[in-house]
């Protein structure tokens, strides 16, 4: 079984990331051939500074490393390391139908939250296939809102086989982690650098951690009474870090009241802090070894390209290359 998945380098990590895509993603990694990827080609459709994306790639591959990414058990490589991917993404250019792309609700969110409106930004999908089929993947863990996404590389690879020949490219199915599917940010909406509501996996400091916490948007409840717990956002955020007994027990405080939203703001952010300590632990292994990334990124790169090889050989074969 070929797992793929690949994380855009558009700056600090924060937990919707974690949660949403890499915590899955190493899961995986025990699993099957896994295969994940920087997409830095993609991130181009929204950093336009060279020495910004160089430091946000190099910090995302310390990062997913830091947070268990193994290279011994998965394929880890910076897009643009595999040219291949531009290759397929032409030819599967040749045969997507504009109604497709149009369709594609990404797109339009994008431009409404201010994005220029580029080929690139309405073509995402296109190479996001490319990422998919050129290493022959069957299974695409990804975050709820990229399950359409998902559907449209299945059907432009679908239009290619039956264009072309049956089974020449393997149709992928995603994989989506209902309960962690969209992570609320600081004001309920899904966590996103877009709307500056994130809190990043590392926070330079705890003091900054607790912070960002004590943003969180609530309601005006008074301390004495009692709470909903179904629709706080702090409630969720805590289900990500603590038990099921640690979660009951936050949730029957909320419903018998007497303690006020800073209490429980206190208790995610202990249980934030704790959940990544040995990852920062980690993090800080990585970045004392100075050649550690780069090797690992080299290896995956050549692993990587080897396979991209086989597929797109396959490919330009067919369509007459």
């Amino acid at each position: 079984m070929r797992i793929l998945s690949g994380i855009q380098p558009s700056g600090k990590l924060h937990i919707g990331n974690y949660f949403g895509m890499m915590q899955p993603s190493i899961h995986l990694q025990e699993e099957g051939d896994a295969f994940y990827f920087i997409a830095n080609y993609h991130s181009l459709t929204s950093t336009h500074d060279p020495a910004v994306l160089k430091e946000n790639v190099r910090n995302l591959a310390i990062d997913f490393l830091a947070c268990g990414l193994d290279p011994e058990k998965a394929t880890f490589w910076k897009q643009s390391d595999v040219p291949e991917v531009t290759e397929l993404a032409w030819i599967f250019s040749c045969v997507t139908p504009m109604h497709l792309l149009e369709k594609c609700t990404s797109y339009k969110d994008k431009i409404a939250q201010g994005l220029p409106a580029s080929h690139g930004l309405f073509a995402y999908p296109v190479l996001q296939a490319a990422d998919i089929c050129l290493f022959d993947s069957n299974i695409v863990p990804v975050g709820k809102d990229q399950k359409q996404h998902i559907e449209v590389t299945r059907d432009i690879a679908i239009k290619f086989n039956n264009r072309y020949g049956e089974d020449l490219l393997v149709i992928p199915e995603p994989r989506i982690r209902e309960t962690t599917a969209v992570v609320p940010g600081l004001d309920g909406r899904k966590m996103s650098k877009s709307y500056n509501n994130t809190i990043e996996i590392f926070e330079e400091t705890e003091k900054k951690l607790r912070k960002k916490i004590m943003k969180i948007e609530t309601d005006s409840t008074p301390v004495e009474d009692p709470k909903d717990p179904e629709n706080s956002y702090i409630v969720q955020l805590y289900s990500l870090f603590a038990s099921e007994d640690e979660v009951k027990e936050m949730q029957e405080s909320y419903r018998a009241g007497g303690l006020g939203y800073g209490h429980y703001k206190q208790q995610l952010f202990e249980a934030c802090r704790d959940f990544f300590a040995p990852f920062r632990e980690r993090r800080e292994e990585i970045i004392a070894d100075k050649n550690y990334v780069d090797d690992v990124l080299a290896e995956g790169a050549k692993k990587a390209r080897t396979k991209g090889r086989e597929v797109i050989e396959r490919v330009r074969t067919a369509v007459g290359m």
